[in-house]
């Protein structure tokens, strides 16, 4: 059987569809966000937030709640709300707050799971929370119609509001000048940053899911200049990697998140040498 055979037998499965749908619309959420987040410079939150995330799995995963977004969800978006708040606070600078959540959130996740997890295979569980899943077979359908619906609602407020994150992500004080609620609009990038990391993280796991923010905004910043163009070629770019990281995946059935992820680095490395001619 050839590996368009093998293809084709995969996209006849229903699983593996509407994983594929899921997972570009994460990675296009993801790419829609990483680029006022990658220009505010806090671009690293995808590593803190997605640490909490872990950590907030591992309380779920111990006390047995059958939907652990009930638990990860919240605890994320108030994760990013604190850290949006300690950002400011000349005290505790947005890095170290970052550090000390991330690390705290991921410890705590890692011993919890260890000493109270009722699973057999702890290790397993650990390296597909850190790592995401390792096919598409760990997606339910409730967990793709809740990324499909989630995603759209995040795509919906990122058009909505995209003269005002753009003013907020270029110049902060302009926009307070001229009657834009600065921090409402920092606030709604925190959290809605929050609740897409959540969603990736069956995907591409804790560790990795920065990639899906940072990759592909920095890629085309290499080659664009205008705020508009660098959306634009970093939503094409998130989607192209995810679809053909997730069909190499398939047929040559490595990690999904993993393969998605270095796709994205090629990419980045083609478009460094791009601009570096242009």
């Amino acid at each position: 059987m050839t590996v368009i055979d093998n293809l084709s037998l995969y996209l006849q499965q229903d699983f593996v569809r509407y994983a594929l749908i899921a997972g570009v619309l994460i990675s296009l959420c993801a790419a829609l966000l990483g680029v006022p987040l990658v220009l505010k410079r806090f671009s690293f939150i995808g590593d803190g937030l997605s640490h909490v995330a872990f950590g907030a799995m591992a309380v779920a995963a111990v006390t047995g709640i059958s939907n652990e977004m009930f638990i990860v969800m919240p605890v994320t978006v108030i994760a990013a709300v604190i850290l949006l708040a300690t950002g400011r606070n000349a005290k505790l600078k947005g890095d170290a707050s970052l550090a000390v959540i991330s690390v705290a959130a991921l410890g705590i996740g890692y011993l919890i799971m260890n000493v109270f997890s009722v699973s057999g295979n702890v290790s397993g569980d650990v390296c597909t929370g850190l790592f995401g899943s390792l096919s598409h077979l760990t997606l339910s359908k409730t967990d793709v119609i809740i990324c499909v619906g989630v995603s759209l609602a995040v795509i919906l407020i990122f058009v909505l509001f995209y003269n005002r994150i753009f003013a907020v992500t270029f110049d902060e004080t302009f926009a307070l000048a001229t009657g834009t609620k600065a921090k409402f609009y920092n606030l709604l990038i925190a959290v809605v940053t929050a609740v897409v990391i959540v969603l990736a993280m069956n995907l591409v796991g804790s560790l990795l899911i920065s990639a899906l923010i940072v990759f592909p905004a920095l890629s085309a910043m290499r080659v664009f200049r205008s705020f508009r163009q660098v959306v634009i070629c970093s939503a094409i770019i998130s989607v192209v990697c995810s679809f053909t990281g997730s069909i190499i995946s398939l047929v040559a059935s490595t990690p999904i998140g993993a393969t998605i992820v270095v796709l994205d680095l090629l990419v980045f490395i083609l478009f460094a040498v791009i601009g570096r001619k242009g």
